[in-house]
């Protein structure tokens, strides 16, 4: 059998157990501190009568306890399950009772087991049982963004090193080295990215919470080769002061891999220019993992807007009537690993959009060119339609973000009853700023009817550090306001 994901990790640890595994902010573990750890933690869950195949929801901050304990839910063969220590009461509740883990570690639920202290210092009530179990599923994170509530979808592989080790290659992530995962790890990539840089070999360094500043001078601190960031984080520091940007030795990074939302233009071009188009890579997938586009610096400024050309599976674009469009004409993308190839995940309390042939949507849309590059518009579910015209918000939001004072921002659309449907921008800024300097700057990037009629503002960030945005929630808010 392939190694397992544990084998592969205590691996590392006897060739050289004083290598740091694991950063976060002023908490660190060497790699035979990630293996005695989670060995005490697994001992905890079999007392707790977790068993191979069981999932055990890790409801956490950022942390190293939080990989300690997904580790330790690898050495049972258990499943460990992602989630939000922010995520509203009755939202984790749902999708507790929706998978039914035989433990959840960090929140108190009704009708489950719970271990509320994430690094229990007592002894464990019988020592660790190595029954050499590999996980059916590695990980069986949620997915809600601008869906709404999330799914669980987990993934379709087990726990063995051969699963993930490849897309160190296709991410570009080295081994044996320092990467940098500020992210959440209750969210799909971030978890996903430390994982594979562990398997790797790699010093994974964390962040307690996303910390632009932070970021950069962790880069400098380890030297790190390659970090994971998203448009939200980029933006974060490209609005740092110049002489905080540049205070900071980032010469270490050889790659910049951001993914999870749109990127505006103007601040790809930043990076671009900061750091050298090499060292730009964007990277185009989902939770789901049936398919995934990459491109460099350079390629996106010869096609900018691309997503690049697919490195995994398969993609088309299809229209309304399920045929494949023309290059360069916008319909929906349909992608799949290949023709025959089991699915790379399933989903629990959902379903799956799917086609002949195994081709599933996710609801992007977009087109691809000539040459096979993807370009993405924005989902069909987000799309207003504003007098019979399309409207997608990505594309209004990557504007309103280049004014230079605002944080954050969020496009949803409204009932108007001339137009069927208007757009409503809701804006964090970082100073004061009338409608009318927006409306003004939006004029000059955009055409008027993708201007948004009505701006409300507001103090908290809208996208989470992952960069995602929970836009039905945002535009139900102010339906029931509105009446």
């Amino acid at each position: 059998m392939t190694q397992s994901f544990v084998a592969a990790l205590d691996a590392h640890a006897v060739a050289d157990p004083d290598r740091p595994a694991l950063t976060c902010d002023d908490e660190s573990l060497t790699r035979a501190d990630l293996r005695d750890a989670s060995q005490r933690l697994a001992a905890v869950l079999q007392a707790n009568g977790v068993r191979a195949g069981d999932y055990v929801s890790i409801v956490l901050p950022n942390s190293t306890a939080f990989l300690v304990w997904a580790v330790a839910v690898w050495r049972l063969g258990a499943v460990p399950q992602p989630l939000s220590p922010r995520m509203a009461a009755p939202e984790l509740q749902a999708i507790a009772d929706l998978v039914e883990p035989a433990v959840v570690i960090g929140a108190q639920l009704d009708g489950h087991t719970t271990i509320s202290d994430p690094a229990p210092t007592d002894a464990p009530a019988a020592p660790f049982v190595d029954t050499g179990a590999v996980s059916p599923y590695w990980k069986a994170p949620t997915s809600g963004g601008s869906t709404g509530r999330p799914k669980v979808i987990v993934a379709n592989a087990p726990a063995l090193a051969a699963n993930l080790l490849p897309f160190g290659e296709l991410l570009l992530m080295p081994s044996d080295s320092q990467v940098l995962v500020p992210g959440p790890l209750h969210h799909n990539a971030p978890f996903m990215f430390a994982s594979l840089g562990l398997l790797r070999g790699n010093h994974v360094v964390l962040q307690r919470r996303f910390d632009a500043e932070r970021t950069l001078a962790d880069i400098e601190a380890h030297a790190a080769q390659w970090m994971y960031a998203v448009p939200t984080m980029m933006q974060r520091i490209w609005r740092l002061e110049p002489e905080v940007r540049e205070r900071f030795d980032v010469s270490s990074l050889a790659h910049v891999v951001h993914m999870a939302a749109p990127c505006p233009p103007w601040l790809k071009r930043a990076w671009i220019g900061w750091l050298g188009p090499e060292r730009v890579i964007e990277v185009y997938a989902a939770t789901e993992a049936q398919a995934a586009t990459r491109i460099d610096g350079a390629e996106w400024l010869e096609r900018p807007g691309s997503a690049g050309r697919v490195i995994l599976g398969e993609m088309q674009v299809l229209d309304d009537d399920g045929e494949v469009v023309p290059a360069g004409t916008t319909g929906r993308i349909w992608m799949r690993r290949g023709e025959g190839a089991e699915p790379a995940y399933f989903y629990l309390g959902a379903d799956a959009k799917t086609g002949p042939g195994g081709w599933e949507c996710l609801g992007d849309v977009g087109h691809m060119d000539e040459d096979g590059f993807v370009y993405l518009t924005d989902r069909d579910s987000d799309m207003i339609l504003v007098g019979g015209s399309n409207v997608y918000p990505a594309e209004v939001e990557a504007a309103i973000d280049e004014h230079p004072a605002v944080l954050s921002c969020c496009v949803v659309g409204l009932p108007d009853a001339d137009l069927g449907a208007v757009p409503h921008a809701i804006v964090q800024t970082s100073r004061p700023v009338v409608d009318d300097e927006l409306i003004a700057f939006l004029r000059e990037r955009l055409s008027p009817y993708k201007v948004p009629r009505s701006f409300e503002h507001v103090d908290e960030a809208l996208r989470d550090d992952a960069g995602k945005v929970r836009r039905s929630a945002l535009r139900a808010a102010r339906l029931e306001v509105t009446g």
